[in-house]
């Protein structure tokens, strides 16, 4: 389905983030890892259509799309979540579904759709998207609003960060909830084991290259600590798995 070929992404200041990478994503669960800094956000926003790279070709369903904005490949098919969602003053929650579903929207679709995130349709639709909402709540409205869409490709960049253990917990219910149903594939930024324990493929971005890229079964334990030489990215992966725990 996703095809990067020799991506390369450079900085204005000159500075090399992404160097040289090549990956074939066709499975339906991908995640991608490694220390801070690796250039693992960069690549999210690469191939979303954020950033542009500097070198290489993206093919996305056969086409090519290196040049395309990040417009026009939401409409191939790609979506994308921040990792700080953005708040959008005088928009309301069910407005943003009714875009997102390109269609009229029921109640009950509203409900359907953000109650797999944890939210009661009837306090939060006719809200707007504004400071009264927390960030954990922003976060699941965005990704509630991925799932109206039903993307071929759905692209999170560290869907864990700044919500509560029970926000947590119910965002793995929901992302194996998208792996059952979805007919498209899931791309996830993130350090969390519990996230890339449901992953098909594991990839680890380390330094701007792709240091390993295998099954979940071959990756996850040396990024646990069972392999010489990863202690470094060990402690980056305990540290954050701890931070989700210390904000219940």
């Amino acid at each position: 389905m996703l095809e990067l070929q020799h991506i390369g992404f450079k900085t204005e200041e000159g500075k090399d983030i992404l160097k040289d990478i090549s990956l074939k994503i066709s499975d339906r669960f991908v995640a991608v890892t490694g220390p801070n800094g690796g250039g693992k956000s960069t690549l999210a926003k690469v191939i979303a259509g954020i950033y542009r790279p500097t070198s290489g070709r993206i093919i996305f369903d056969g086409q090519d799309i290196t040049d395309m904005s990040i417009t026009d490949r939401a409409k191939l098919g790609v979506s994308y979540a921040f990792q700080q969602p953005v708040r959008f003053k005088g928009l309301r929650v069910g407005d943003l579904l009714k875009l997102s579903m390109g269609k009229s929207m029921k109640m009950r679709d509203a409900c359907d759709y953000l109650s797999e995130v944890g939210l009661c349709a009837r306090d939060y639709i006719d809200r707007e998207l504004n400071d009264s909402l927390s960030g954990g709540e922003l976060k699941r409205i965005e990704i509630a609003t991925i799932l109206a869409r039903g993307t071929k490709l759905s692209i999170f960049d560290e869907p864990e960060a700044g919500i509560d253990l029970w926000s947590f917990q119910n965002l793995i219910r929901v992302f194996q909830k998208m792996y059952e149903h979805t007919k498209g594939s899931i791309l996830i930024i993130s350090h969390q084991e519990r996230i890339l324990n449901i992953a098909d493929t594991i990839i680890v971005i380390k330094d701007g290259r792709v240091e390993r890229c295998d099954s979940r079964s071959a990756v996850l334990p040396e990024l646990l600590g069972s392999a010489d030489g990863n202690t470094e990215f060990c402690s980056t992966l305990l540290d954050k798995n701890q931070e989700v725990t210390r904000s219940e």
